[in-house]
This record gives C-alpha cells, structure tokens and sequence, in this order.
C-alpha cells in the first residue's frame, strides 16, 4: 500500500474516523461507478418500516474497508505478515465486494441481471475497472474470487463470519434502531488469528461469536424480512413484471433509457455483456422512483394502481403462517377482484403466495474454527457444549399469502 504524507479522512457516524492513505484505494472510492453506491440503497424498503433505515451501499462499503483495516493491525500484531501489496489488495476486495449491487440491493436483482447474482457482476464491474488501472486491481479480484494463495485473506470477505456482515449487522442495527443487531465487532476483530492460512478466533471469543449468529437470526426476521418490507418489495417486483409485460405488448411506459433497456429486453440471463454492464452501471435507485412517479399516471390500469400503491404506501396486506397457504385461500382473495373490474389475467399482479427462508448457520460450508488453548482447531460445535448448532443451522422457512386491502382498490 503506498503511502503519502496525505491521508484522506472520512467520517462515519459507526466507526468515527475512516482514514485512507493509498492513492489507488482513494482513486477508486472516487470513481464513477463507485460513486454510484451512493445512490443504491443499503436496506431495499426497510425505511418504509424503521424510517431511519436510507443509508446507502456506498457507506457500507466504507465500513467493510475501515474493519479490514483493524483486522489487518490486529493480525500484525499477532505475527501475521503481510506486504504492502496485500494489505491494500485486502481493503481493495472487500471495498468493492457489493458493486454490482442493482437499486434498491436485492429487490431487482432477479429482474434486472435474471439469473446473474450481484457477486458475478461485481467480479465483471471489478475486471473492467481493472482494465481502467491497467491491472492494478489483479491482486484484490484473486482475493474477491478465492483464487489468492492466502486463502484466509478470502474467509475476511465471505465467510460465516465476514466483515461484510459484520458491518451491515452494525450498520443496519444503527439507523433502524433495532438494536439486536449491534455486535461487538470490536472483540470478534481482536480474537481473529491464522492458523495454517485459516482465519480462526481465540477460544475466549466464543460467546461473542454465538451473538453475533444469534443477532443475524434476528435481525433477519425482525428487520430484513419484516413482513411490511417484504409487501413492498413484492409490490416493485410485480410493477416491473408488468412494465416488462406492458413493452412485450407494444406499450412504451415512460422510463430512464438504462431501465427501458432491461425491462424491454429478455436476454438477461446470459453471462453479462459489455453493453449490458454499461447499462447496468448507470442504474440506481432514482431510476426506480422515477419511473414510479410516472407510471402512477400510465394508461395501463394495473400498472397505474401497483405504482400508486407503492409510492404513497398503500401496501399489499401480507400474512405469514409457518405451514403453505392452502389454494383456495388465496382463490377466495383472487375472487374479490372482479368487483373492481380486473380480469384473470390481472390477478397473479395482486394475490400470490410463496415462501421466505434464512439459515443462520451452514456449517457444511464455511466452518467457523476456534483455536483452543492447546494450539488446536475445532469447529465451533465441537468447541462448545452448549452451542445449539442444531437449531441454528435449521432453516427456517415461512409462508406468506399477499393481497390488497379493499380500500386501496378504489
């Protein structure tokens, strides 16, 4: 990591003072495409139920860099060696980790970039960006992708424990005020230690990381998949459905030239193109509330009433029950619309059921390793008796039935 006799203070309302004192990470926060992350927001519609909740992807992302930047200190001290190089690739990698994330995060992912996660147009924007540098990105994309030597340099960015939850937990728990989420991200960070290039925690860490897998569980289902910001994120998915529909008809409903790219086209489950990435990185959130705005106005009725539901929150009622919704449940829903002179077709855009699921711990995949007082490793179910692994590595599955609300129909 170069150094100059310049650093670059940022401050966060989380962490204080950010300091960044590599011109090639300042070079890239500065970027257009980085930048953008300002305008992407962190929590979908979650402001609609915790009114705090605007904070943007761009200051997460911040946050993910200033915590690799402690764990960095704190590994050094420990022993662990790292060039310059590596340390700037480190922040690099996890500074960039959530680029390729579409307006409003998760919401339009699926309809935007079809079956390309956000993590692979992230490693596409990284590459071309890279191109940009002329290479100087090569060593952090390694990182992002686990193909670098020092694997657990990969563990830090995705892992069971990674400095991308660990932010967001702490992030997300501030501006909602739901302060389940607030870890001790400090203490995790300080027990951190490699052992045979695997990242581990001190044995005296242990309750703190059963909090911390404990706070995702909550979090999770208090705040991330309340029941309200699932309604309205349902209700965006189903509107660009139907503006999808209403251009595959010969409609033109009014929208920014990148959306109308997306939404007019039905090639998007191929490996991202250069014309698509193009498009795909001048999307943000206001391209979304613009086109909103206009489509409460449209010809298109149903189009017309799922906007004006969404923007004044007149929201989709939503019921959650742990077992499937029998059939005519939602047939009993689907039949109150013919009093407001929809057709059959029209109905999948107002009643539908489905199922949201989160799993806190996946130890199949990413253990979680705790060094013991004897210098040996051991999965964090073997290290403590009273770890319940069984039930959080359960998946919890729910069941939810969507419908309108008479009133909002009229």
């Amino acid at each position: 990591m170069l150094k100059t006799k310049k650093v670059v203070l940022l401050n966060d309302p989380i962490y204080g003072f950010i300091g960044i004192r590599s011109p090639l990470i300042f070079e890239v926060i500065s970027h257009p495409w980085f930048q953008r992350l300002r305008r992407i927001s962190q929590m979908g519609f979650s402001y609609y139920v915790y009114p705090g909740a605007h904070h943007t992807r761009f200051e997460h992302a911040l946050g993910a860099m200033h915590l690799m930047q402690e764990v960095i200190e704190v590994l050094r001290k420990k022993g662990v060696e790292f060039s310059e190089e590596e340390a700037e690739a480190m922040q690099l990698a996890i500074l960039l980790h959530d680029i390729g994330h579409g307006p409003f995060s998760h919401t339009t992912e699926a309809l935007l970039a079809g079956k390309v996660m956000h993590e692979e147009i992230s490693i596409e924007i990284m590459k071309k960006l890279n191109d940009e540098l002329n290479g100087a990105l090569d060593l952090p994309i390694a990182i992002f992708t686990n193909q670098y030597k020092r694997k657990f340099m990969h563990q830090l960015i995705a892992g069971q424990i990674d400095l991308d939850r660990m932010d967001y937990l702490k992030r997300d728990s501030f501006y909602s005020g739901a302060t389940e989420g607030n870890i001790n991200s400090k203490r995790i960070i300080e027990m951190m230690v490699v052992v045979d290039d695997q990242l581990a925690f001190e044995e005296k860490s242990i309750y703190s990381i059963e909090k911390f897998l404990m706070a995702r569980r909550l979090m999770y289902w208090q705040v991330y998949l309340h029941k309200t910001s699932l309604s309205a994120e349902f209700l965006l998915t189903r509107i660009l459905e139907r503006v999808r529909f209403c251009y595959q008809n010969g409609a033109q409903p009014l929208a920014s030239d990148p959306l109308a790219y997306f939404l007019s086209r039905y090639d998007v489950n191929t490996h991202p193109t250069n014309i698509q990435l193009e498009n795909f990185l001048l999307l943000d959130d206001s391209d979304i509330i613009q086109g909103l705005k206009s489509w409460q106005n449209d010809k298109d009725k149903v189009l017309s009433k799922l906007s004006n539901m969404l923007v004044n929150r007149k929201l989709l009622k939503i019921k959650i029950q742990d077992h499937p919704f029998e059939p005519e449940a939602a047939e009993r829903k689907r039949h109150r619309l013919k009093n407001f002179n929809y057709t059959e077709e029209d109905y999948p855009y107002f009643v539908f059921t489905g199922a949201v699921y989160n799993q806190t711990y996946v130890p199949q995949d990413k253990q979680i390793w705790i060094l013991g007082k004897n210098g040996k490793l051991k999965e964090l179910r073997e290290a403590d008796a009273f770890f319940d692994s069984e039930e959080l590595s359960r998946i919890q599955k729910k069941y939810y039935l969507c419908f309108p609300r008479n009133r909002h129909l009229t």
